[in-house]
């Protein structure tokens, strides 16, 4: 969600920032550097996670050098030769006639040992070819299939590279090999290497957000004295069982948005985990909005969920967030957000209110107020994403903690959270070169599956079929649609978890992206629910996308844990429209007694929320309607104008909704109007409670919050609040 005021504004700020590159972490437990390592075989990598390769394996002198789908054949395995020369197949990259011009294409050639072979990794990812002082390019960000070039060097996201990494001393215990954009961190490194990292990775992502790089920043047991701003697409996590175990002090864990103004609603898409917080300032800042979890954290002192670092007191925006599972010794002080969940966390006090502040299973939290508050004392079922951890002895484990009914506080709170251990050796652990014939032969032999960060393309659909499974990426791990399929399924079976991913659409549409449990699914899960903990999809905003239905969920007794569904408002150029990124509905739930904590759906072109089976629950939502219908005409539903944000099914008869806030910001055509923000049967077993609708700036309107009730809003009355309905 973004504050209108500033929407075009920060719309083209984003098409002009840089995006700053960062070099290849040479390995786990080691430091970025620059250098390439001699002799180090293995893919190289760019522009949306595509592999640099020879087209169609030929040793044909003049062959084109093209980006591609990683395959992980002999015709995308590189050797980084002396002289930094690059060699697949015996031949060697080469700029096509030692050109020095802007646009002279790159090919295959003898290895000669002349200029036109030196590829000189820069520090920002960049790969310079000296003799010409420009460096390798994937054309016009090309897709699949595009060869490359040499262009003036511009610090931009299609001349990142990620080399081979080479040998290195192996690191301790049973490390896994997480790649080069994990960086494992111990109490006995020097705090300045530490520090340098972090300011590596910080310096790379503070304003990439459509980038492709992807870090996780973990943190063994121990006390460090750091300072960690945490970026786009950044994941900072302790590695002890519990909280306590691990500890930031100095500057601590923060997230501000100087590179914004202050404004920070546009703050997406990073996280924190299983880690405690003691800055030494006392007061830890969390500015953020969408996709941004807070899970297991222990704060030390007090908290403000907006920017008050930056210098911007009248414009310092923040835009919703999520917190789970969490302490905060002070208090929280909410600032400017607009909206807010808490989920089973334990607080000193809380002050500070908005639009939509909703608390369910926690403590030290405001009492039931709407408006502004929406206090729901006991959390029904829960179950907490899955994590990785060290163990006493070393080895590494990935955690699934258990599911909890009627439960309030934190799972930590008297000792370890109960749940299930499951050795690294369990998971299979995809890169962006594996393929979906590997991940899913992996997953039908019986492992879990963990996706290390960066950007697949997906060809096929993955099939996750066994019960219990893990699905679990690090680093926000973005997995992108490939020939419009469905990028991931499940059967109806019971436990699997999904978390920490991110499901981008592509250029052709796919008729569901996500989908959970096949058509039909009818056996209960009530015993062993399957669970989604922060799963976000887009439509568009860092690559073209298309897809009628974003997540459909099919089996029941799904738990949905920190969603956000985007149909992307601003982004790279050219992927966003009303007939560019196309996309009907958000989410469809279709199984029995669904629930969901913290779901955001936003800018869809029809029903965002369509609600079909019974028994659903829903506590907090957010979403703005689309901002670009061209004219009323083009957005209607049947003979009403414009169409709800939710629509739960006329044949439903069971349905609970708390803390339900719905925007609009009609810049496009100004004059546009939707009837209803959301709509119901009208029924003892639906009912809503706390309901908020918001015309942005006052541009557009919805005339009634629910079923023809509730107040409008419009250029003369922004907010209009329901306490309940049924």
């Amino acid at each position: 969600m973004e504050h209108p005021v500033k929407q075009r504004l920060l719309t083209i700020l984003a098409a002009v920032a840089l995006v700053f590159g960062l070099g290849t972490a040479v390995a786990t437990y080691h430091t970025q550097s620059a250098a390439a390592a001699t002799g180090a075989t293995g893919a190289i990598t760019g522009y949306e996670g595509l592999c640099l390769d020879d087209r169609s394996a030929s040793t044909a002198l003049l062959n084109p050098i093209q980006v591609y789908t990683c395959n992980g054949t002999s015709a995308q395995t590189w050797t980084v030769a002396s002289g930094n020369a690059l060699q697949v197949l015996g031949l060697c990259l080469d700029v096509a006639g030692a050109g020095t011009a802007n646009g002279t294409l790159v090919d295959l050639y003898t290895c000669n040992g002349t200029a036109a072979q030196v590829w000189e990794p820069q520090a920002n990812g960049e790969l310079l070819n000296p003799n010409s002082g420009k460096c390798l390019d994937d054309t016009g960000f090309g897709g699949a299939g595009t060869q490359v070039q040499i262009w003036a060097c511009a610090d931009s996201s299609n001349q990142q590279w990620t080399l081979p990494s080479g040998s290195t001393t192996p690191p301790p215990g049973n490390t896994p090999a997480f790649g080069p954009n994990v960086y494992v961190f111990t109490p006995s490194m020097s705090t300045s290497t530490i520090q340098s990292d972090i300011n590596a990775v910080y310096n790379t992502q503070q304003s990439n957000q459509f980038g492709t790089q992807r870090y996780e920043l973990m943190f063994e047991p121990g006390t460090y004295n750091v300072s960690v701003p945490v970026g786009f697409y950044t994941e900072v996590v302790g590695l002890g069982q519990n909280p306590t175990q691990t500890v930031i002090t100095g500057g601590g864990i923060f997230a501000n948005a100087a590179w914004s103004g202050g404004n920070a609603t546009t703050n997406f898409w990073r996280g924190v985990e299983n880690i405690t917080n003691d800055p030494s300032s006392g007061s830890t800042e969390w500015a953020v909005s969408q996709a941004d979890p807070m899970r297991r954290v222990q704060i030390d002192g007090n908290m403000v969920l907006d920017d008050d670092t930056s210098g911007n007191t009248s414009s310092n925006w923040s835009s919703g967030g999520f917190i789970s599972d969490s302490k905060v010794t002070g208090q929280v002080n909410s600032g400017t957000q607009q909206q807010f969940i808490m989920r089973n966390d334990q607080l000193g006090s809380w002050t500070g209110s908005n639009w939509n502040m909703v608390f369910v299973g926690s403590t030290g939290v405001p009492g039931q107020s709407f408006p502004a508050y929406t206090t729901v004392n006991q959390t029904p079922t829960s179950d907490e994403k899955p994590y990785l951890y060290i163990d006493s002895s070393g080895n590494w484990d990935v955690f699934v903690p258990s599911n909890r009914t009627n439960a309030q506080g934190v799972s930590w709170a008297n000792g370890n959270t109960p749940g299930t251990s499951l050795p690294i050796s369990d998971f299979y652990i995809a890169t962006p070169s594996s393929t979906v014939a590997q991940i899913n032969a992996a997953l039908a032999g019986g492992q879990d599956l963990l996706f290390t960060p960066g950007v697949y393309q997906i060809n096929g659909t993955i099939d996750v079929n066994n019960p219990d499974a893990v699905v679990l990426g690090l680093g926000l791990a973005t997995l992108v649609s490939n020939g419009g399929n469905t990028i991931l399924q499940t059967a109806d079976v019971n436990g699997i978890r999904v978390g920490g991913l991110i499901f981008d659409a592509g250029s052709t549409n796919s008729s569901v992206l996500v989908q959970i449990g096949p058509s039909g699914s009818s056996a209960s899960h009530a015993s062993d629910p399957t669970v989604l903990s922060d799963v976000f999809a887009r439509i568009g905003g860092a690559t073209v996308g298309k897809a009628t239905e974003t997540l459909q969920i099919n089996s029941a007794n799904v738990v949905g844990d920190d969603l956000w569904l985007w149909r992307a408002d601003h982004g790279n150029g050219g992927t966003v429209g009303w007939t560019t990124n196309t996309a009907a509905n958000g989410l469809v739930v279709n199984g029995a007694n669904v629930t969901m904590y913290g779901l955001a759906v936003e800018h869809y072109q029809a029903v965002q929320t369509q609600w079909n089976g019974n028994g659903g629950a829903d506590y907090f939502y957010q979403s703005e309607m689309p901002y670009d219908p061209p004219s009323q005409s083009a957005w209607m539903d049947g003979s009403s104008d414009g169409y709800p944000s939710i629509a739960v099914a006329n044949s439903v008869t069971s349905f609970q909704g708390y803390g339900l806030g719905v925007y609009c910001f009609f810049n496009v055509n100004p004059s546009e109007v939707s009837a209803n923000a959301l709509t119901s049967p009208t029924s003892s077993g639906v009912q809503w409670h706390d309901m908020v609708t918001v015309s942005l700036g006052g541009t557009g309107t919805i005339q009634h919050i629910i079923n023809g009730t509730g107040g409008t809003v419009n250029s003369s009355s922004t907010v209009a609040d329901l306490t309940s309905y049924s």
